[in-house]
């Protein structure tokens, strides 16, 4: 594997939320592009996660509620695992799709396959417009170099990637905070904090995505949190 690119120190979970939201303001793809917010979640369903996938399936099932009750968001779910397995679920705004697609998985010994789901992101977005990827993952087991530029083409297409990990290699570590420097997204621990960090920042998202500014700012009155941090930022 070709040497891992040095990353970019981040903070702690808060730290990379208000981080996220801050780049996210100052990226292309976080305007007014329709009447739906598109956001990609992406799980690493390969046998290293096994150990851990029930308990962290409660968690994802939490992620996906907290997306789909954001409103106006539209979700595509995809996952790879065992040989060449890459799954891509079509777009729903429906928690209870996201949840049914999840029970049918079961992880499967393979490698994982991170440059071939930046860049099936980054052609969904040149497509149609995609505000977030959010990616779960314990592993990495490619060219990170390659990687990295797959990464780089995708922050060209304005699509932020707010990357979760689980578990504490550190190896990993650094090219999954390389991911995110690169589309300027963020980096962030897979912990049993994670729901309750992303469900603001999923509904400003979704609010800016699907209203532009002046919805925004109506949910920053009524709710503060992530959409009144975001509204400070489109404003700086």
């Amino acid at each position: 594997m070709a040497d891992v690119p040095k990353p970019i120190a981040k903070p702690g979970p808060s730290g990379d939320v208000a981080a996220f939201l801050e780049q996210l303001a100052k990226a292309p793809a976080v305007r007014k592009a329709g009447p739906k917010g598109r956001l990609i979640f992406a799980l690493d369903a390969t046998m290293s996660r096994q150990p851990t996938w029930d308990s962290a399936g409660v968690l994802q099932s939490e992620m996906f509620e907290a997306a789909a009750g954001a409103g106006g968001l539209a979700i595509q779910l995809v996952s790879f695992r065992g040989i060449g397995e890459f799954d891509v679920r079509p777009w729903t705004e429906a928690s209870a799709d996201l949840k049914r697609a999840m029970s049918g998985y079961a992880c499967r010994g393979g490698f994982t396959q991170i440059g071939r789901l930046l860049r099936h992101v980054e052609a969904e977005a040149r497509r149609g417009g995609v505000q977030a990827l959010v990616f779960i993952g314990d592993a990495f087991e490619e060219d990170a170099d390659k990687v990295v530029v797959a990464a780089g083409k995708l922050g060209l297409a304005g699509t932020p990637a707010f990357v979760f990990q689980e578990g504490r290699d550190k190896r990993v570590a650094a090219v999954f905070q390389e991911i995110a420097r690169v589309t300027r997204g963020a980096y962030g621990r897979f912990d049993a904090g994670s729901a309750a960090a992303l469900r603001d920042l999923l509904r400003a998202v979704a609010v800016y995505a699907s209203g532009g500014r002046k919805a925004l700012e109506l949910e920053a009155r009524a709710r503060g949190g992530a959409a009144l941090l975001l509204t400070r930022q489109l404003g700086a």
